[in-house]
C-alpha cells in the first residue's frame, strides 16, 4: 500500500478509536454524559467506515449518514449489509441531543446499546483491514 493511504487510513482509525474511548469514559461514573457519549458512537462508527473507504479507493463524500457510507462499503465487500440495521440505529446520533430540546439525553440502556454497536462495527471493519492499517 502506498505511504500516503496507509497514513491516511491510520488517521481514521485512530479517530475511530479515539471516539470509542470517549464514549465509553463518558458512560462512567456517577453523572455519565450520555448525549454526548452516543455522539462518540456514531462518530467512530463512521470514521472507521471511512476508513475502510479510503483503503479501498472509494471516493465519499461530506455525510455522517452511516447507511450511506455502509452503502458503498457494501460494493466492495457485501457482508457490510448485514449492519444496515446498526447503521440506521446509530446515524442520528450525529445530530439527536446535540442541542437543548424536550429530550436531553436516551437512557442509559439505548447509549450502551449504541456503544455495544459501535465497537461491534468498528471491530467488524478492523477485520476487513489488513494488519499494517
Amino acid at each position: 500500500m502506498h505511504e500516503a493511504k496507509r497514513a491516511e487510513v491510520q488517521k481514521w482509525l485512530t479517530k475511530s478509536r479515539h471516539d470509542l474511548g470517549s464514549a465509553q469514559w463518558l458512560m462512567k461514573g456517577e453523572t455519565p454524559f450520555l448525549d454526548t457519549a452516543v455522539y462518540h458512537c456514531q462518530q467512530a462508527a463512521e470514521k472507521a467506515l471511512k476508513a475502510y473507504l479510503t483503503y479501498h479507493d472509494v471516493v465519499f463524500g461530506k455525510t455522517h449518514d452511516l447507511t450511506e457510507l455502509l452503502a458503498q462499503a457494501a460494493m466492495v465487500e457485501p457482508s457490510f449489509r448485514e449492519w444496515e440495521d446498526v447503521a440506521s440505529d446509530l446515524t442520528p446520533y450525529a445530530v439527536w441531543f446535540r442541542y437543548p430540546a424536550d429530550v436531553m439525553e436516551p437512557p442509559q440502556s439505548e447509549a450502551f446499546s449504541a456503544l455495544q454497536k459501535a465497537e461491534a462495527l468498528v471491530a467488524f471493519i478492523m477485520h476487513l483491514l489488513p494488519v499494517e492499517s
